[in-house]
């Protein structure tokens, strides 16, 4: 899959240091301008639905399951590669200086009624709800977070560079 950008937060002086490596897997799901994404209240910002694949899964199987989970998404189909976005992140659990995060883009298809969502628990106490959402207010909403907030999640960067990426690719 075709290489998006690799990034490395600034507190990561050398990526020598002890870390782990974890694939996610995000869909891109679009109706005409609009987006399914996923607002989360605590950082007050938009992203692609999905996240990390389960041992045992590969990348598809693990965009299916989270779109599922995050959105209630039913009949996903037509999943086409899109790209992979590659980032290196302070982590500071389990003795690790840092996580390799690699995120890999999917376009696809969903029946247009959404089910029932099935959120973990974090992701509930974040407040974390799907939303179709106009792309260009999607991006307008999260650069005015990144400008104005000092709440942001470390995600919302890779969030913003992909929503315009799909309109410069995708909806041009």
């Amino acid at each position: 899959m075709r290489l998006l950008r690799t990034t490395t937060h600034p507190d990561i002086n050398n990526l020598c240091g002890r870390s782990f490596h974890r694939q996610a897997a995000r869909g891109i799901i679009l109706n005409g301008d609009d987006i399914l994404l996923l607002y989360t209240e605590r950082y007050h910002d938009y992203t692609l639905p999905g996240g990390g694949v389960d041992e045992g899964e590969n990348l598809e199987q693990g965009l299916i399951r989270e779109l599922k989970e995050e959105t209630g998404a039913a009949n996903i189909r037509n999943i086409e590669a899109f790209g992979r976005y590659e980032e290196f992140r302070p982590w500071y659990k389990n003795d690790f200086d840092m996580v390799h995060m690699e995120s890999f883009c999917y376009t696809c298809s969903i029946d247009a009624e959404l089910g029932a969502t099935q959120f973990e628990a974090h992701e509930i106490q974040n407040g974390m709800t799907p939303k179709w959402i106009n792309i260009h207010e999607a991006i307008e909403h999260n650069e005015h977070t990144m400008a104005n907030s000092d709440k942001k999640g470390m995600s919302i960067e890779r969030e913003t560079f992909l929503l315009k990426l799909i309109v410069k690719e995708l909806l041009a």
